[in-house]
């Protein structure tokens, strides 16, 4: 087992063919099945003594470890079979996932992916011959399992048993507009920002604009609420991760660097231009927020306008 103790971010219960399997998501997204209702599963429960020691001696599942099977193992299977030991979901609604290890709040499983490869080397030891008469029964029953299973996948069987396929969807989807939006190599520097933008912004908080200048920190964090988050949730994050700041505060490159030229500079330039356009309409700072406010709404999770910001 691994040293770092995973814990469970879903829970579930998964039914294939007649079959009940208590199933989660872990925080580093392996999809487990519980000790117990695997071993119930492919119908067993306890093991045998000669297995038992087997398993000792190997470091193979109880399951893998009887003698007329373990030749049949592959690596990558002897590989993957090793327990899981995670922590459960505690509270925040029915718990499917049993306890385990003296009550700690630990849980057993394995590693979902298992489950067809296990049923298949029973079923072929089954084919071959090789299985004692106890043994043709777990057979039998990986057999089913296989059958229900068929055409679908037991990661999607999870994740929709769990939950997690709507979370998973977010993440693909976030993955995509980065890989859209963010270059993964530093682009060189370009005017992106025009002195338009600086001039309105300046005038509308009753500040000196002077282009050679870099003007008051605050007007950084200006521009993230007014352009930069209002790109696709997760961008200006990335950008972020992408271009830290120093040990003064201040970021070696632009945000608009990290962008790409196909997708995200397009986004950025059209944000500056409805933004600026925007600025030029307003008489005051207060009449801006508020018509920026109903062409952007914000949403959740975004920083509200700070109006009374003191300069710096």
């Amino acid at each position: 087992m691994s040293d770092k103790i995973r814990h469970a971010i879903r829970e579930g219960k998964l039914k294939i063919g007649d079959a009940e399997l208590n199933c989660a998501v872990l925080d580093d997204e392996t999809r487990v099945l519980t000790q117990k209702t695997f071993l119930l599963a492919i119908g067993r429960s306890r093991p045998a003594g000669g297995e038992a020691q087997k398993a000792a001696i190997e470091k193979l599942p109880v399951f893998l470890a009887a003698p007329n099977i373990s030749p049949l193992v592959s690596d990558e299977l002897r590989r993957s079979s090793s327990p899981v030991l995670f922590r459960p979901l505690r509270g925040g609604g029915r718990q499917t996932v049993e306890g385990g290890k003296g009550g700690r709040g630990y849980a057993v499983g394995f590693d979902a992916r298992i489950l067809t490869e296990v049923c298949k080397l029973y079923v072929e030891a089954r084919d071959k011959g090789r299985l004692l008469k106890p043994q043709v029964r777990v057979a039998e029953k990986c057999d089913r399992l296989l059958r229900a299973i068929a055409g679908i996948g037991i990661i999607a069987l999870i994740d929709e048993a769990t939950g997690y396929q709507y979370e998973r969807d977010r993440q693909a989807l976030r993955k995509i507009l980065i890989e859209a939006y963010v270059n993964p190599e530093l682009l060189p520097w370009t005017q992106r920002f025009p002195h338009e933008y600086f001039k309105e912004l300046f005038r509308l908080k009753n500040w000196t604009y002077n282009p050679s200048l870099r003007g008051p920190r605050y007007v950084g964090k200006l521009t993230n609420e007014l352009i930069y988050q209002k790109l696709p949730p997760g961008i200006l994050d990335e950008l972020r991760k992408r271009n830290p700041p120093n040990q003064t505060g201040q970021r070696k490159h632009r945000h608009h660097q990290f962008l790409t030229e196909d997708v995200g500079n397009p986004h950025l330039e059209k944000q500056l231009v409805a933004v600026t356009t925007l600025m030029r309409a307003a008489p005051n700072w207060t009449v801006f927020e508020r018509m920026f406010r109903r062409a952007f709404p914000s949403r959740q999770g975004e920083l509200a306008l700070i109006e009374n910001e003191p300069v710096t």
